[in-house]
Formats: C-alpha cells, structure tokens, sequence
C-alpha cells in the first residue's frame, strides 16, 4: 500500500515544538508522510514569541496548490493562520483543490501568551473555514471567543460544541484541559453522537504545542483511513503520553514528546488486534 500523505497549514516554530514542526513530526510518528504550507515564521522559543513574519497570501495559496497537485493529501489540518486574507486564501485553496478530511484547530494565542490570530480575522476564520471541517477543535479560550460567552464548565463546553457544528462544521471537540480541578473532560459532538473523555489532570510545565500535537494526530488518523472518532481516539491517547513522557527542554513551556509511538502504529507493524486507547465515555 502506498503511503498516505497529510498537509499541515501552519506557522514555523523556531523551538520546535509547536506549528510545523510539531506537525510533522507527529505525522512521521503515525507512519504519514508529512506535507506543509508556511502562513508565518515565529522567532519563539520555550519562554515565548519574540516576533513574526506573515507569509504572503499568494504564497501560501500557491504552497496549498502545489502539494495538492503532486502529494495530494488524504487529511490535512490548519494551525496558526495569522490574519484574515490567509484565512481566505487556505479557504480558496481547500475548495478550489477540492480537500477534505480538515481538521481545523483555531489557534489564537500560544501557550506563552502571545497572540497567534488578528482579531478581526476571527469571523473570517468561522464563515470560510468551518464548513470546510470535518472536526474543529478549541480549547477553552478559543471556545469562549467563537460561542462569544464563556465556556468554563461542562454545560458551556457542550453548548459550544453545537454551536460550532450549527454554523457548518460537521464535528467539533471541546478541549477541557483548563477546567478547573483534578480532571480533564475532552467533550466531542458530530450532530448526532456526543462522546466525553476523563482523565487525570497532568500538573506539568510541558504543554508547548498540546493542541498543535492533537490536532495534527487526529489528521494522521483521517489519512491512515480511521473513523473520525477513531482518529480522535488515536489523537487524544498519542497527545496524552506525550505529554506524560516529555523531555523536559527548555526554560519555559517545555515540549512534548514526539517520539511517543502511537498504539495504532505499532498494532499495524506487529499485526496484533490492539485497541487504540481513549477513556470514553459516551452519553446524551
């Protein structure tokens, strides 16, 4: 079987950790040969972002296009777009190269704080690209300022999730790693089925690129073929030992572990009947 390709639409992170380069190299961990297109260029490290270089529009367009027309992608996700015409370039370029299996993650702000997306891109970035999604995925804040209300507890976190799939997403999951207490509820809606995840929360100073890192292993799973709450499985468990096993680089917000091997991969290379972990539970 050939390989299967995935498309990351991102800004490059110097560290390392984040954006296009954590994209990748999650894509290599799931066996997925890893494409991209460059909305931005950070100087940032493990403390923060020191400055940043948007690319072009055209360019990005222009990159979309030729990875579509050579390496077309089975799966792609976007990361930090930046500003509003990038935002309507990617678009442009999903519909006119007719891509699909998008994962769509709302990147606003770094972990360090810093602002990842102009705010009045934040409309462009709901009319253009959430139609396009199979799956959006916001943490909290990004949540918050997409459902224009807070989304600080479970009842908003679900309130949140069909506002995203009524306005044209076809699923949308939830982040709760900022919930206050001891627990992390990951909540997941496609119109029809709700699924929740629980874990125990990891009290670490390593979470640089967390969402980058799910986002992007949720695509690797829509290109190896998985269902979408199979993939999202894979994700959430990929994204979790990562987390658990992270190097410990750097001063700040450190990275992850991207060398973590995803459960999925090392079912197909062995031939073994394993089960992709993810704690779920499923209601509604």
């Amino acid at each position: 079987m050939s390989r299967r390709v995935a498309l990351t639409i991102a800004g490059s992170d110097s560290g390392g950790g984040a954006g296009i380069q954590a994209d990748l190299k999650t894509f290599h961990a799931f066996g997925v040969f890893g494409t991209s297109a460059v909305t931005a260029i950070t100087a940032q490290n493990t403390h923060g972002v020191r400055s940043i270089q948007k690319i072009d529009p055209a360019v990005v367009l222009d990159q979309i296009r030729a990875v579509a027309e050579d390496l077309r992608p089975d799966a792609l996700k976007s990361g930090m777009l930046a500003d509003a015409p990038i935002i309507e370039a990617v678009a442009d370029a999903i519909r006119s190269c007719a891509l699909t299996n998008y994962v769509l993650d709302p990147v606003m702000v770094a972990t360090s704080g810093d602002r990842l997306l102009e705010e009045d891109a934040i409309g462009a970035l709901e009319s253009l690209l959430a139609p396009f999604a199979t799956l959006v995925t916001p943490n909290l804040a990004e949540a918050s300022i997409l459902a224009g209300r807070p989304v600080d507890d479970l009842d908003a976190m679900r309130r949140a999730a069909e506002s995203l799939v009524a306005r044209g997403a076809r699923a949308a999951l939830i982040k709760g790693g900022h919930l206050p207490g001891d627990e992390v509820v990951d909540i997941f809606f496609d119109g029809v089925e709700w699924r929740e995840w629980r874990r125990p929360k990891l009290f670490t100073r390593n979470t640089h690129g967390t969402g980058c890192t799910l986002s992007a292993a949720i695509a690797a799973g829509l290109a190896l073929g998985l269902p979408l709450s199979d993939a999202v499985d894979a994700g959430l468990d990929f994204t979790r030992r990562a987390l658990e096993s992270a190097p410990d680089l750097g001063g700040g917000h450190g990275p992850l572990n991207h060398w973590t091997r995803p459960r999925l991969a090392a079912a197909e290379e062995t031939g073994a009947d394993e089960t992709v972990a993810g704690e779920k539970r499923v209601w509604g």
